[in-house]
């Protein structure tokens, strides 16, 4: 029954990272290779059958396939991606979160999450 729940989530959390995904393709300030990555995760944790049908996607098997063999993220999702978490944690940080030592962590999580994106390898076009 476990087993059952914990896949039905991962499937439920990678197909919402997909959706979200493919939108990252069209709006800017979304990123579309981590979300990809976190559909990926989710599905070779819950769903070969979802995780195979995924990497060999012809439109967007290529994110998961560039990032996996070292190629790197491209550079448009590397800066999307960390516009929309400055964005979103600064918001919440100055407008949701009261307490100071809160927004200091917060922007130290940001900050740390931005140094991890820019530490892999940009892919050229």
């Amino acid at each position: 029954m476990k087993r059952q729940l914990k896949n039905s989530l991962l499937i439920t959390f990678g197909s919402i990272a997909f959706v979200f995904g493919i939108l990252g393709v069209f709006l800017p300030l979304v990123p579309t290779t981590p979300l990809l990555l976190l559909a990926a995760a989710c599905y070779v944790r819950s769903s070969q059958k979802l995780y195979r049908w995924l990497i060999h996607n012809k439109w967007f098997g290529q994110y998961i396939e560039n990032f996996r063999s070292g190629q790197g993220i491209p550079l448009r999702a590397k800066v999307s991606g960390i516009v929309l978490l400055w964005l979103t944690i600064g918001m919440s940080a100055v407008f949701v979160v009261p307490l100071h030592a809160v927004k200091i962590a917060l922007v130290l999580m940001a900050a740390v999450v931005t140094w991890y994106i820019l530490s892999f390898k940009t892919l050229k076009s």
